[in-house]
């Protein structure tokens, strides 16, 4: 299977609109729609659950439960006060960086639907120029155009609504895919195309595959610690973004170095289980897929946690995609590395054997 030949017309048509699609942490199922229509004609049934992750199952039947997983919902924010005035003040929904958000368009979402807004910001002109103030969470607002507080209301505007950038797909130089939510639609995308060539290349794995697109993984990987106990898998494979260290203002002996353009990103972790790993590796060294190694210290801050020390514990191991501008709406992948991962965690299912344990006391 070349490279060059995984992403068709129609992925990418999918990928675009599955990116430009709202799905906050907490309100992801629009986008799991989406996504579940796109992966219909490659698997056999689906399983979701009361929070909205979603999962598509191959061999539903099958005793051995094999996992790979991306999670669906992006980071945002919530209206959290509005003035007198009708300005709104925000608090985060996940990891929203308050730095980015001055003079950003913003979309807010309410029962009457999308409501546009700005994040003001004071002129430079009026700025005090021996001490200026930083973008922060307490000062950044959103102007909606309203002169009051009953304006706001009049919207559909309340304390608890989401907002959302309205940033789209776009690729740079051929072969960057930016846009905001890449971390990680990018990973339900990737592990959805894992699905269409095991279908078109009629694979018939002996185990379950449980394509899992969980929710709620910014704000503490709470989608797969619920799914992981419905699915009880095996072996549970993960996909998520890691940082381009090479872009300014990254320390290196802290982040590691990864960069885009340079494949898959495997991970050295407690919670990834050696064996799972090495075969991953070896995989990848067999096939002639680029990779890139990274350590993380206690966590890996990604779904692999709540997978590995689950039921007991599930063999479990993380192949990341390397994405430069983190939770910014500018992120950016390298399109040779999206393949690589898609070709990688295919290549690795087509290695697994069944009821393997992945022991270290065989």
């Amino acid at each position: 299977m070349s490279t060059k030949s995984i992403l068709n017309e129609s992925s990418i048509t999918f990928l675009e609109k599955y990116l430009n699609n709202a799905s906050p942490t907490g309100f992801e199922a629009e986008g799991q729609k989406i996504w579940m229509n796109y992966m219909q004609p490659y698997v056999d049934t689906f399983i979701t659950d009361t929070y909205g992750t979603a999962v598509g199952v191959i061999n539903p039947d099958a005793k051995y439960k094999v996992v790979i997983e991306g999670h669906a919902d992006e980071i945002s924010w919530y209206v959290n006060y509005i003035t007198d005035e009708g300005l709104v003040y925000v608090i985060r929904n996940g990891g929203s960086d308050h730095q980015i958000a001055p003079s950003k368009r913003v979309n807010i979402h309410t029962k009457n639907g999308i409501v546009k807004g700005i994040f003001g910001w004071p002129a430079i002109h009026t700025r005090n120029r021996d001490k200026e103030e930083a973008p922060s969470i307490s000062n950044i607002f959103i102007d909606l155009g309203c002169e009051t507080k009953a304006q706001v209301e009049k919207l559909g505007v309340h304390v608890g609504c989401v907002i959302t950038y309205p940033d789209e797909f776009m690729v740079l130089n051929d072969n960057k895919f930016v846009c905001r939510a890449i971390d990680n639609r990018m990973g339900g995308f990737m592990i959805a195309e894992v699905a269409r060539l095991l279908h078109e290349n009629k694979v018939k794995l002996p185990f379950g595959l449980y394509i899992t697109n969980s929710v709620q993984e910014e704000v503490g990987l709470r989608g797969a610690e619920m799914i992981t106990q419905t699915i009880k898998p095996n072996v549970a494979i993960v996909t998520d973004v890691c940082h381009d260290s090479t872009t300014p203002m990254i320390d290196k002996k802290i982040e590691g170095e990864t960069q885009i353009g340079k494949g898959p990103v495997v991970t050295y972790a407690p919670a990834v289980q050696n064996n799972l790993r090495e075969l991953i590796l070896s995989t990848a060294e067999e096939k002639k897929i680029p990779f890139q190694r990274l350590a993380s210290s206690r966590v890996t801050g990604t779904d692999t946690d709540a997978f590995a020390y689950s039921n007991g514990g599930v063999a479990s191991a993380l192949i990341s995609l390397p994405l430069r501008y983190m939770h910014t709406t500018v992120e950016m992948v390298h399109r040779d590395d999206v393949e690589n991962v898609i070709k990688l965690i295919y290549e690795t299912l087509l290695k697994l054997e069944n009821n393997d344990t992945f022991s270290y006391f065989k």
